[in-house]
């Protein structure tokens, strides 16, 4: 079965490189695609944090691995696509969780938010409390490593 989707906005930023760290600096700009009526972002403004599907599009389908080591970092364990929030994946999509910034006509803008300029957008949700999570989050070691300069 194939899954076709069309991009309802699209991210504008200062970065066109898709690199690992250093992204909390980055204010993006999200604006709606011509066939998406500017009605569509009626009450978002309400909402302080949004999640942010999007699309891999610069995604080297021959550069998939299914299995390695985070960032190549041979001091991190060996680890499957699952258990990593590497670009690089099977359906090349992208979710995180930005905060929303401002609100005009058809654009919103965005922090915290790791897609480059020119990034097709999927869908966005916003985040209700009752969507988060319940209990203690876990994750090993390593990955609080790797995101150190992440944000």
């Amino acid at each position: 079965m194939e899954i076709n989707f069309k991009p309802i906005a699209f991210v504008k930023n200062s970065r066109s490189v898709p690199t690992d760290d250093h992204w909390e600096s980055i204010i993006a700009e999200i604006e709606l695609a011509e066939h998406i009526p500017t009605e569509a972002f009626s009450g978002i403004s309400t909402f302080s944090h949004l999640e942010i599907i999007y699309h891999f599009d610069k995604l080297n389908k021959n550069e998939m691995v299914y299995a390695g080591h985070p960032r190549g970092n041979k001091n991190y364990p060996l680890t499957g696509i699952f258990g990593q929030r590497k670009k690089d994946r099977p359906n090349a999509i992208g979710l995180c969780t930005a905060q929303l910034l401002e609100h005009a006509g058809r654009t919103i803008k965005v922090k915290y938010l790791d897609a480059i300029d020119g990034t097709p957008v999927l869908d966005i949700k916003p985040v209700f409390k009752e969507f988060q999570p319940k209990g203690e989050i876990r994750q090993p070691e390593w990955v609080s490593d790797l995101m150190k300069n992440y944000w």
